[in-house]
């Protein structure tokens, strides 16, 4: 075999290697986006019961009208539906904490009333208000079945400023500000009812 036989038949391999590895990566990239929505609705919606909603909540946002609230501004909304009867509101909230932005995901039921909260990203002091991030989350779990009339305007702040809230120990300024994002967003549900629930304002 010729020199220039052995280099065109390295060539075509080489063409032949690169070809099959394209059409592996393009086979395999709607699997991996797909397990990746997995994940991420996975991250997202733990704050839900599991047999609480039968929809893709994260695959249709709500639009979402005067985002920019008192103390936090919303990223984005989701609606959690069962058979096609609302649940649930998500929305996700961005606030400014000691070291930096806050992401909040806040689950409000049909009554006003939150479900959860979940941090999605923060940014705090590590042994502080980074304990905002830890999940399952005993503080953020005292929110747990509160709206926006228990307790009143005037509860929804921590202790020291004559709430009804402990702090995180160490992290005034972390705990404050989930304190007035999740007061924006009960207070943001309850004048966009209608609109976010896509259905009859629920008593």
């Amino acid at each position: 075999m010729s020199r220039l036989s052995s280099v065109a038949i390295l060539g075509l391999l080489a063409v032949l290697g690169i070809g099959l590895t394209w059409v592996a990566l393009q086979s395999s990239t709607p699997r991996i986006a797909a397990q990746q929505r997995l994940i991420d609705s996975r991250n997202l919606l733990d704050l839900l019961p599991p047999d609480s909603y039968d929809n893709q909540p994260l695959e249709q946002p709500l639009a979402l009208e005067n985002p920019t609230l008192g103390n936090s501004t919303l990223l984005t909304g989701f609606r959690a539906t069962k058979a096609g009867q609302p649940y649930a509101v998500l929305l996700r909230s961005q606030t400014l904490g000691y070291e930096g932005s806050i992401e909040l995901l806040i689950a409000i039921d049909l009554n006003g009333r939150l479900i959860g909260i979940k941090t999605v990203k923060q940014v705090e002091t590590p042994g502080l208000g980074a304990r905002i991030g830890e999940w399952p989350n005993a503080w953020l779990k005292l929110f747990s079945g509160k709206s926006l009339s228990d307790p009143g305007d005037n509860g929804w702040a921590l202790k020291k400023d004559q709430g009804q809230f402990d702090q995180i120990a160490g992290a005034t300024i972390t705990s404050r500000a989930v304190i007035n994002a999740t007061h924006d967003a009960l207070r943001y549900f309850d004048e966009h009812r209608q609109q976010l629930l896509g259905s009859p304002s629920h008593e």
